[in-house]
């Protein structure tokens, strides 16, 4: 499902293309090898592997970490292939697993595999972020690999020698030049350095006593919270492309990769080159469908209501990709699981006491970003969309007005925001 890989030290998709999860195969047994977000491998000697199910296999590597009975709700395992070649396994966030029961997980180790993940997502730049919150994600990166802040030792140094392992690598450039080159060790640290080293200062200890440090798990949790602010955290990422808008008459364009995020909320589209959103919709603000045309690429259609010039009109954006049949299913399937009250999931000693069975915990809610100009914030100029409207007879093209529905594919009527608006006389066909 998910086919995009990061640079952060870990292996590229030229060398995770020749890894196998099965590494050697006899009369009746199998070594297979499950990858862990942060690139470790778990290896299962298996018996008679053509007949073993996923879920046994699931319950082989919980057995190995030694993790709660909440793991086989929380992580999933996931058929990675960069390069469309021989997949291997990964052990990763099951993306059907809502924040509001993560927030309850108290197992540490659980803990830390999201976290790991979590990390991992955020310095490959796959979750877009503003400059504060990387600071503040690379700061309780630091206390977990560092220690607690210590006046008077030579941090800096140490987060200048490791920056890439606290900041993505997008904002560790910054700075960087002849006379960055030349900066001696024990200067002063560069924007960057110097933004994280104030976050540094600022992590708390918190649920810690007086004179004692804060277990590491009080840490993943922090650094998960502040994820969840993120609108695309936990998300399943694909592979896409889109147009360009056309730089003039003459000139199209072109097109732009970009990775598409799902979620149990809604979808994003995120640029790859320029770590931004540039498009996220809730799955109430959307209709949707996908098309294979004979001979062409197949397109995951997203229609969602905008405006042009104070016109009130249907947007149509299309994304290329071969895995828009994929996309479209996943939307339908989460959106069936958004329309059905989630049970209460069984209590075990990774999720704390058991809560009272009158009464449901209230969801969590999440503060959301509204920086101008933040980085998850969409950015639909920068996008080719189709502007539509019905004129009576049928959907035409047109400069621009609106509105109805051009695909049937949405949440149930009455549970979303689109308002039919019938165009005026005057409108402008094209």
């Amino acid at each position: 499902m998910d086919g995009t890989e990061g640079s952060t030290g870990q292996p590229g998709p030229a060398e995770r293309s020749h890894r196998s999860s099965v590494s050697s195969v006899g009369a009746r047994a199998a070594d297979v090898l499950v990858y862990l977000a942060d690139d470790t491998v778990v290896p299962l000697a298996v018996e008679n592997l053509p007949s073993l199910s996923a879920h046994e296999l699931h319950r082989a590597v919980r057995e190995v970490l030694q993790l709660p009975d909440i793991a086989l709700d929380v992580f999933a395992l996931w058929l990675v292939s960069p390069l469309l070649d021989e997949p291997f396994l990964q052990f990763r966030r099951n993306v059907f697993f809502p924040k509001r029961r993560e927030l309850q997980i108290r197992d540490e180790e659980v803990l830390r595999l999201l976290y790991e993940e979590a990390k991992g997502n955020v310095l490959a730049a796959r979750y877009p972020c503003d400059v504060e919150d990387c600071e503040a994600l690379g700061a309780l990166v630091c206390r977990v690999q560092l220690g607690p802040y210590q006046p008077g030792q030579p941090a800096a140094c140490a987060l200048r020698e490791k920056l890439d392992s606290f900041l993505p690598a997008h904002l560790c450039k910054r700075g960087q030049g002849l006379f960055a080159a030349l900066r001696g060790r024990g200067t002063r640290a560069g924007p960057g350095e110097q933004g994280l080293l104030n976050a540094y200062r600022q992590v708390q200890e918190v649920g810690s006593d007086s004179g004692c440090e804060a277990a590491l798990g009080t840490h993943y949790r922090a650094y998960l919270f502040k994820c969840h602010e993120l609108p695309f955290y936990g998300c399943a990422f694909f592979h896409g492309e889109v147009d360009k808008p056309a730089q003039s008459f003459l000139h199209r364009g072109g097109r732009k990769p970009v990775s598409v995020a799902i979620s149990l909320e809604g979808v994003h589209v995120i640029d790859n080159r320029e770590k931004h959103v540039l498009l996220g919709l809730r799955f109430q603000e959307l209709s949707w469908d996908h098309t294979s045309p004979e001979e062409e690429e197949p397109i995951l259609w997203l229609e969602f209501d905008g405006d042009s010039e104070g016109t009130p009109v249907n947007k149509l954006l299309k994304i290329y990709s071969k895995q828009a049949e994929l996309m479209s299913s996943l939307i339908e399937y989460c959106i069936e699981l958004s329309q059905v009250a989630e049970p209460a999931g069984p209590q075990d000693s990774a999720t704390g006491p058991p809560s009272d069975p009158s009464s449901s915990p209230a969801p969590v809610e999440r503060p959301k970003l509204r920086r101008q100009g933040s980085v998850v914030s969409s950015r639909i100029q920068h996008l080719s969309t189709i502007d539509y409207v019905e004129d009576g007879k049928g959907i035409r093209r047109v400069k621009p007005k609106r509105t109805t529905s051009f695909f049937s594919r949405q949440l149930s009527l009455g549970q979303g925001s689109y308002t039919v608006v019938q165009p005026s006389d005057s409108l402008e066909q094209g």
